[in-house]
């Protein structure tokens, strides 16, 4: 078990926590975050792309010239793929790029980027989160003053939070997540992560499994 201080929103020590070695003491898997990574946004494709192909394109519904005699070659539509105007051959199509990732890798895969924050000391471990009004002003002055926290900061809470998810929704470098929605891609795409006392508990419980 590693001790790791917990700091109030003042950035006061307030006492200290125990977390798992095999959540928190990880070691660097750098494969297994590129596989990860790679994962999350393959799901996060939406796979819209579209374009026609001769059935699919208007027009076309009358032979341009008869089969023969005219010194031609013969047509029999004008959205032909080789006429300019015709159907695209072998286009891309809307398609679903989501695919099975084990739970387990997903798991260690958090633990290992999770575990170099921690070794950076760039990982924050608060009491509680919370921010007077949703206001992005306000939870602004809560990272950049109060914490005393640059660059990009994620942080991860408990629960519900509503004020605190609707201040970072119009943030450029703060984000906010709920503690059982969190993928190693969030912890590896912030510079810092705070995380509450109860999350970081949370954590543990569920990846030392």
């Amino acid at each position: 078990m590693a001790d790791v201080a917990v700091v109030n929103l003042k950035r006061e020590s307030v006492g200290k926590v125990e977390l798992p070695d095999a959540v928190f003491d990880y070691p660097w898997k750098r494969h297994l975050l590129y596989e990860a990574v790679h994962h999350y946004l393959a799901c996060a494709r939406r796979g819209t792309h579209k374009v026609k192909n001769r059935v699919e394109v208007s027009g076309g519904g009358k032979k341009p010239w008869r089969q023969k005699g005219t010194g031609r070659a013969r047509v029999g539509s004008m959205r032909s793929p080789i006429w300019r105007g015709g159907g695209i051959v072998h286009g891309p199509q809307p398609r679903d790029y989501s695919y099975r990732f084990p739970r387990k890798a997903r798991r260690r895969a958090l633990a290992s980027a999770l575990s170099d924050k921690l070794r950076g000391e760039k990982l924050v471990l608060v009491e509680s989160l919370e921010v007077a009004t949703h206001k992005t002003k306000d939870l602004d002055r809560l990272v950049r003053k109060d914490l005393g926290l640059d660059g990009k900061t994620l942080l991860v809470f408990d629960g519900e939070n509503e004020k605190i998810e609707l201040a970072s929704r119009n943030h450029t470098s703060i984000g906010a997540i709920r503690v059982m929605q969190l993928h190693a891609y969030h912890v590896l795409n912030f510079e810092t992560v705070v995380v509450t006392r109860v999350a970081a508990e949370q954590l543990g419980e569920v990846l030392a499994r």
